[in-house]
Formats: structure tokens, C-alpha cells, sequence
């Protein structure tokens, strides 16, 4: 999940869709849907702040003919493998692209000194994913487990590095009109990323006033884990259809090389939380 600090590694909306061919098994199957939702999102101001902003957030998810396709943060993915009618096994195969805006523009940085340092180009990271679905495992014949692994690189200039992004998710609906939901990833990004983000050279250092600082290009490395919790509630009383409400809470945790960057370890904090409230609709 991509997203800058980068978030809703989780931000869920048009959660809903994922029950949709479970709680609809004895009636007529959906072969084409469309979620979309809308609302605010806090999130750090940079990827190890410890000061935090609010930003709009849209987000979709669908299927058109049995192909889905969903967003997450700036992500987007595309599944090539239709998906199987009713409940059983869902395997995914298809390609994903992210917009990273981490220290893309000035105005997102509260923080003084990592202002000084300037801004970071926009990274469009290509690549794809693979993955593996179950619906019916634990609470009930409608719960659905997922696994999937995203691999991408940029292919803008910016930090020109690649990042493999392990998930597992979730989620079950608690009734017809209500579901929770958690997810777990983490990112393993390549050297350049890291030297691109948290390396601070000696003209940046002078600039800035923080310490020098080129551990975090120094190979590749696991830079975070994330936890994400979401919730959503029917407002027409049947999460296939009409309105839905949902929230998002999730906590991410920057490691080793890349928590010890001063950007972090002294101006910011390596414990980074997120959250989000909107409402989508399901056509």
C-alpha cells in the first residue's frame, strides 16, 4: 500500500465488494460492480514526521465482467484472472502501478529543517502482483482471507529504485449491513530508495542544520510494517447496494537504517499512525 507515509496501506473503501459474491450465493451473480467513496484522511506530513495533515481521499473498486480492479492510496491494481463464482478460491495475477508524493511539494512538510533539505521528485513505481483469496475460513461462510505480494519500480527518475510489498488481509462481514476488517503488509525497498529518502548529504546537511547521514542507501532493506484496522456500516441495509460509511485506523512502523535517518530519529518518530472517514457508494 503505497500511499505517502504512505498510508492507508490500508485505505479501504469499497471494502464492500469483497463480500459481495459470498452474501450473493443463492441469488442472481453480479459479473460487474463499482464502488466509490470519498472522504479525509490524517496522515503524517512526511514519511517519519511526527506532525500530522489532512488530505482529501477517493478511492474505487469494481469488477467488469469478473476482471477486478481496486485502489489503495495512490495505488492501483488490476486482477487478470476473472473471479470465480460464489465461494472458493480466488487467485490473482496482474499488474499495479503507485504515485508516490512523499516530500513532493513544500507545503506538505511542517518540519523546518527537513523543508531545507527540498523537495523529492514524483516516483511512478510500475510493476505487478500475485496473490491467492479464500472466502469462508474462520467466522462464518462469508469471511474472506487474502494473501498477495505487489513488485514495482520507478520508472520516473525519482528514486529510481523497487519495492516488494508482502500482504495479508482480512475481513468479515458481521451481519448483511456491516463488516470489520485488518490487514498486515509490510515494503522492502531497494538501496536507491533509500539514499533517495532518508540519506542526508553534507550540502543538505549544511543547509538543513541535521547530522549527515548515508547508512539508509546502503543496500536493500525491510523499511516498515503496517497494521490497518477498518470498519464500515450499510446506510441502505445491504452492503452490495447504496450507501456505506466507513472508517480506517492503522499504526506503521518505520525500522532499523531507515528509523535511524535524522529525519526521523530527530526531527520526526519512526511510530506512524493513520486514519480515515468517508462514505462510498455501490452501484
Amino acid at each position: 500500500m503505497p500511499f505517502t507515509s504512505r498510508i492507508l496501506a490500508a485505505t479501504i473503501v469499497a471494502v464492500t465488494s469483497f463480500y459481495t459474491p459470498a452474501l450473493a450465493q443463492e441469488e442472481e451473480e453480479e459479473h460487474s460492480t463499482l464502488t466509490i467513496g470519498a472522504g479525509a484522511a490524517v496522515i503524517p506530513s512526511y514519511e517519519g514526521s511526527d506532525e500530522y495533515r489532512v488530505m482529501p481521499l477517493v478511492q474505487a473498486r469494481g469488477k467488469v465482467h469478473d476482471f477486478s480492479f481496486w485502489t489503495r492510496g495512490t495505488s492501483l491494481y488490476f486482477d487478470a484472472i476473472p473471479d470465480p463464482t460464489g465461494t472458493g478460491v480466488d487467485f490473482e495475477f496482474g499488474p499495479m502501478v503507485n504515485v508516490r508524493l512523499d516530500r513532493s511539494s513544500r507545503k506538505q512538510i511542517r518540519d523546518d529543517a527537513v523543508r531545507l533539505l527540498g523537495t523529492r521528485d514524483v516516483a511512478v513505481e510500475v510493476g505487478g502482483f500475485v496473490g491467492i483469496g479464500k472466502t469462508g475460513v474462520l467466522t462464518s461462510p462469508y469471511d474472506n482471507l487474502s494473501a498477495r505480494i505487489a513488485v514495482a519500480k520507478d520508472v520516473a527518475g525519482a528514486h529510481e529504485s523497487w519495492v516488494v510489498t508482502p500482504t495479508i488481509e482480512y475481513f468479515t462481514p458481521l451481519s448483511k449491513s456491516a463488516f470489520v476488517g485488518t490487514s498486515i503488509s509490510a515494503e522492502y525497498v531497494g538501496k536507491k530508495y533509500g539514499a533517495y529518502y532518508f540519506d542526508i548529504d553534507p550540502a543538505e546537511s549544511a543547509a538543513s542544520g541535521l547530522a549527515a547521514y548515508d547508512r539508509a542507501g546502503r543496500g536493500s532493506g525491510l523499511r516498515r510494517l503496517n497494521v490497518n484496522l477498518s470498519a464500515g456500516k450499510s446506510l441502505s441495509g445491504d452492503l452490495r447496494h447504496g450507501w456505506t460509511v466507513f472508517g480506517v485506523v492503522g499504526y506503521n512502523r518505520l525500522l532499523g537504517k531507515y528509523a535511524d535517518s535524522p529525519i526521523v530519529s530527530d526531527v520526526g518518530s519512526k511510530n506512524q499512525f493513520v486514519g480515515a472517514l468517508g462514505i462510498g457508494y455501490t452501484f
